[in-house]
């Protein structure tokens, strides 16, 4: 009796472990800006989105840093958890406004099956979040993609993409919200991007971020927005300076 009660017990152990370790740890990667949440100034402006977004931040700083831009993109992601992760990576930090760029992923499946439909009702819900808290939204079209290289699989992408950027232009329009259309100015004639915008036919090269950058910031200027980031931005470095003048 002892005997099997002892083999019981290790199974359970056993499965109890198996089953802790499928389990994915921080799901909606809280901890990716965590710490640099903490420290945000607020009155700015929030990108976020998928590795598009965070590879935006990383090869153009420059765009970010003269215009008081946040970058809150993480690599992989798919819209479901960029609603998770709004909260703390939008509207925790107070900012004026949020540029949500979503759909890629989902449309590649990464995180399995999901219907345009759901991805659309994700990304609604980010900018009804926006706008209860009074966040002006800039909700962007999804870049044209013609194939992802880690799912050739998948039948006409560039057909979806094309399906969800006419929802999320449609409801931008009812809902007073500035769209943002980078498909148009991104797209070649296969539905993708070409070589000289995206590399691998996904992520933009510095000339293709080149060009979401006119069309954003021209967005962001014709919302009323322009200059008031950065006099907020230096505000808040005013601010501190006295602050720690006042410490010394």
């Amino acid at each position: 009796m002892k005997k099997i009660l002892l083999v019981c017990a290790g199974m359970c152990i056993s499965l109890s472990g198996a089953f802790a370790q499928q389990q994915p740890q921080d799901w909606a990667n809280f901890a990716r800006y965590a710490e640099a949440n903490k420290t945000e100034q607020p009155g700015r402006i929030v990108f976020l989105g998928n590795s598009i977004t965070e590879g935006w931040a990383k090869q153009r700083p420059e765009f970010f840093n003269s215009n008081g831009y946040i970058g809150r993109g993480i690599g992989g992601q798919v819209s479901s958890q960029m609603l998770v992760r709004f909260r703390r990576d939008v509207l925790d930090l107070k900012p004026k406004a949020v540029v949500i760029l979503a759909g890629t992923n989902d449309i590649a499946q990464n995180n399995g099956y999901i219907s345009l439909e759901n991805v659309f009702g994700n990304i609604v819900s980010m900018c009804e979040l926006a706008k209860v808290h009074k966040v002006h939204v800039f909700l962007c079209s999804v870049v044209p993609t013609y194939e992802f290289p880690w799912r050739k699989e998948l039948v006409n992408p560039a057909g979806d993409i094309v399906k969800l950027n006419s929802m999320l232009k449609a409801y931008a329009a009812s809902s007073k919200l500035s769209y943002v259309d980078y498909h148009s100015a991104l797209k070649d004639s296969k539905g993708g991007m070409p070589p000289q915008y995206a590399g691998d036919g996904v992520h933009p090269t510095p000339e293709g971020y080149a060009i979401m950058e006119q069309i954003v910031k021209k967005a962001i200027d014709d919302a009323g927005l322009k200059g008031s980031v950065k006099k907020h931005l230096r505000t808040g470095k005013a601010n501190q300076v006295k602050h720690s003048k006042s410490v010394l």
